[in-house]
């Protein structure tokens, strides 16, 4: 008869199985048609980036259109590019990096944690840490606008990085001296039900610590976004120490030599070095004051890994009840463009001259075919509008619907600049071409495929 602790070490040996073969399944069919959109998207955004830097040489002032060709290559084309790219070459186990959203390596994981959610944001809380806010419009407005004016944005948000598969369950940040540009920051993961270390420990969360030091553009993509400290050992040391002094039931045990000591760089291609040891913090004998009522109790909320995992993505969800920013930018160019479309397409038929011959003494197959060419633009126009309202809202499959709708115009537009029925220049059609690209990008984004994933009940169009 099998012991409890046989049992339990089978229970173990069976999770951590479950967890490998999840990180092998098969893409499933939404990622996949994420990433077709996306592909369409991507290659737009190459074409129409290359026929503006065309244009722009023409006109004295174009040296004023390597602005929007450096806004689309920075944040349409090469981030989606290195997420395809590090697909394939970078790979998806564990060896002490994290990756940014764009697949690139990214920080290194430089400390752990043992205790519960409750204990860990209890010891960072009184350390003179503040969580991190999420990624939505109205935080990135107030980091950029924080940054811009100098003002001080303690919870201001951090970009996601990804361990295991999935962005960090938590963050938490201080800032120096009220300057948004420079603060202290660490994110958690919790790690696995049944995970080891390599070499066979364990811990209940790993982080990676940074300081950042300035703004500046991100040596691989070419975005705007913080530069870190390269010596990310010196953060990692930092937010120990922040800890013990907060409560002396805090304990360090240490793992010497986790990783190999290395010289590389980040997501943003800033250098950094480090020893390669892992400090683990030991929380488990902290008394916590209670339950956070910001955080949901985890009787409240299923929590298959423990330790309240759960709870703490749970604010993460609650804050994703907003719609991110490439969820709304899309909504807001999708408007844009409709608008637009509608305007030229009332004033083309009034004042162009071959399309007032047409409708009033055109032979009756000419009409039939304006009429019909009319009706098309138009019902595909107001077909994207009512599906970015119900996108905003929540929908999945208007999310679905419109990124098709949207290929559709794209393609339009492509066929018609090959074959000639159209001319790409500084013109209402480039302009509409470019808003539809940029509506398709932000729409296949992760953050707007995983906000719409999400489980919802009762949202229309859905």
């Amino acid at each position: 008869m099998a012991s409890p602790g046989d049992e339990q070490t089978s229970e173990q040996h069976a999770s951590r199985r479950r967890w490998a073969l999840q990180m092998q399944q098969p893409l499933p069919s939404s990622t996949v048609f994420d990433r077709i959109a996306f592909l369409v998207g991507t290659a737009s955004a190459v074409w129409l980036a290359v026929i503006i830097a065309i244009q722009g040489f023409r006109y004295p002032w174009s040296v004023l259109l390597f602005i929007p060709v450096w806004a689309i290559m920075a944040y349409l084309v090469l981030p989606r590019l290195h997420r395809l790219l590090s697909d394939l070459y970078v790979p998806d186990y564990f060896f002490g990096r994290t990756r940014t959203a764009d697949g690139l390596l990214g920080d290194p994981v430089n400390l752990g944690v043992d205790g519960s959610a409750e204990q860990l944001d209890d010891v960072m809380t009184r350390a003179g840490w503040h969580r991190a806010d999420e990624i939505t419009a109205a935080s990135t407005w107030g980091i950029i606008a924080s940054t811009l004016t100098r003002r001080s944005y303690p919870t201001a948000p951090v970009s996601p990085l990804m361990l295991f598969g999935r962005r960090h369950d938590v963050a938490y940040q201080q800032e120096v001296a009220g300057n948004p540009k420079q603060r202290h920051h660490v994110r958690y993961w919790h790690c696995p039900p049944g995970w080891l270390l390599p070499g066979g420990a364990k811990t209940d969360w790993l982080g990676a610590g940074t300081y950042d030091t300035d703004v500046g553009l991100s040596f691989f993509t070419l975005q705007v976004t913080h530069r870190i400290d390269e010596n990310t050992d010196i953060e990692r040391d930092f937010v120990v120490a922040s800890a013990r002094d907060a409560d002396p039931a805090v304990r360090v045990r240490d793992l010497r030599d986790f990783t190999t000591g290395y010289h590389s760089r980040n997501g943003g291609g800033d250098r950094f070095i480090t020893d390669g040891h892992l400090p683990i913090l030991d929380l488990t004998a902290v008394p916590t004051a209670g339950p956070d009522p910001s955080v949901p109790s985890p009787d409240a909320v299923p929590d298959p890994e423990g330790h309240g995992a759960a709870a703490l993505r749970a604010v993460a969800q609650t804050s994703m009840r907003r719609a991110p920013l490439s969820t709304v930018v899309a909504v807001a160019v999708v408007a844009l463009g409709g608008f637009i479309d509608l305007v030229a397409l009332v004033v083309g038929v009034l004042l162009d001259a071959e399309t007032v011959a047409v409708v009033t003494n055109g032979d009756p197959g000419a009409q039939i075919l304006l009429a019909v060419v009319l009706t098309f633009a138009v019902a595909l126009t107001l077909a994207q509008l009512v599906m970015a309202w119900f996108t905003l809202r929540g929908g999945r499959r208007s999310r679905a619907v419109l990124m098709v709708l949207l290929a559709i115009g794209v393609l339009s537009t492509a066929i018609e600049y090959l074959n000639g029925s159209v001319t790409l220049g500084f013109n209402g059609t480039l302009l509409s071409a470019s808003l539809l690209c940029l509506a398709l990008l932000a729409l296949s984004s992760e953050s707007a495929g995983a906000w719409a994933r999400r489980r919802r009940r009762g949202v229309a169009g859905d």
